[in-house]
């Protein structure tokens, strides 16, 4: 956690910063450092990682609160709710003669999490998809099935702390005799050592494997956004449950779409005459083209919706719109026919193009 950068400094924001400027400044910084848009830049998969871990905890109200009061630690599940590295049991163990710490030492505890990215297309994002991942985690040894003792041994209580993990130390003051309880150092306060270690592991009880895992990426998900897989991260000590998988999603952009929440927006090319006479055009949509009819004296830049086009929501049933934004394609080159045609339409509006600038009409 200490080499963690603050996540307010990794999206360039301050710490009264709003919901939008979080937003505004997590998409700046994920185009630009966006592994696709990288390719030949090193650090740039790592950068974007950091941006969309920054942005994944200060977009959730709840993360987000807890980051602010405590820090990274806040966050952590093992950290004692935001407490950082400091060991309440040593304080109990000091007064009460030992106990705690050891039971928490030797008690369950969550494996660690296990973070990846995945990259997944435009359409993969709003319908989503199946999409398998490998990952690199510790679990049990299958030799020894996690003990770290070589097959046919077992750990020894150890004789220095007498299985207790701890030994008390009598400290002689002006002021008295004082016992202060230490974690023992000969079994590092486990209770118990291992006499002969399993050939595998070398006594961790744990190897690093690879495996495969199909992830279910629901429809709706944005780029920036996580998933968590319970149970699929690293194992856990002493019984603990294992820690889970968070992957974070990288969408690849669409040559026709843009995304805006879970509206889609597209500009859509209509000549000049289809514009004034109207007509009925052939629109792209994430569900196929669709027949959409034009009204006579459409404008540049005249939007019109499509209901229940867009992404669907990642909560409910509902599904965003497809806004649609005209713009007229103004011809660069005519015939001779062509251009008398256009001539004559403009004196009907009492215009009189000369026809001779470069430009248009330029011969």
């Amino acid at each position: 956690m200490a080499n963690k950068r603050d996540y307010y400094e990794v999206l360039g924001v301050s710490k009264n910063a709003n919901e939008d400027e979080i937003k505004k400044a997590y998409k700046k910084l994920a185009k630009k450092y966006h592994p696709d848009l990288n390719k030949h830049e090193e650090q740039a998969e790592e950068m974007f990682k950091e941006v969309s871990e920054a942005y994944g905890v200060l977009n959730d109200q709840g993360k987000k609160q807890k980051y602010d009061q405590f820090g990274h630690e806040g966050l952590n599940p093992n950290g004692g709710g935001g407490f950082g590295d400091f060991d309440f049991g040593d304080v109990f163990g000091s007064f009460f003669g030992g106990g705690f710490s050891q039971s928490r030492r030797n008690g369950p505890r969550k494996g660690p999490d296990i973070r990846e990215y995945a990259k997944i297309s435009f359409e993969q994002a709003a319908f989503g998809v199946k999409r398998k991942i490998k990952i690199n985690r510790y679990e049990d040894c299958d030799t020894c099935t996690g003990s770290g003792a070589k097959p046919g041994t077992k750990k020894q209580t150890c004789k220095h702390c007498h299985g207790t993990g701890q030994v008390k130390v009598q400290q002689n003051t002006l002021f008295g005799s004082f016992v202060n309880v230490r974690t023992c150092d000969v079994c590092k306060g486990e209770g118990s050592i291992i006499t002969e270690k399993c050939p595998t592991c070398s006594g961790s009880g744990k190897q690093r494997k690879q495996r495969t895992i199909e992830v279910d990426i629901p429809a709706g998900i944005d780029d920036g956004q996580s998933i968590s897989i319970r149970g699929e991260g690293g194992v856990g000590e002493n019984d603990g449950p294992n820690g889970n998988l968070i992957i974070t999603i990288a969408v690849l952009p669409h040559k026709t779409f843009k995304r805006d929440g879970y509206e889609v927006y597209n500009r859509q090319k209509i000549s000049y005459a289809q514009a004034t006479l109207g007509d009925s055009i052939k629109v792209p949509t994430l569900d196929g083209e669709i027949e959409y009819d034009i009204a006579p004296g459409t404008q540049n830049g005249d939007r019109f919706r499509l209901r229940g086009k867009g992404i669907p929501s990642l909560r409910t049933s509902h599904r965003g719109d497809q806004i649609v934004e005209i713009f007229i394609d103004v011809p660069k080159k005519l015939t001779k026919e062509q251009k008398e045609l256009l001539f004559k339409f403009a004196n009907t509006f009492g215009e009189q193009p000369t026809g001779k600038k470069k430009g248009l009409f330029s011969l």
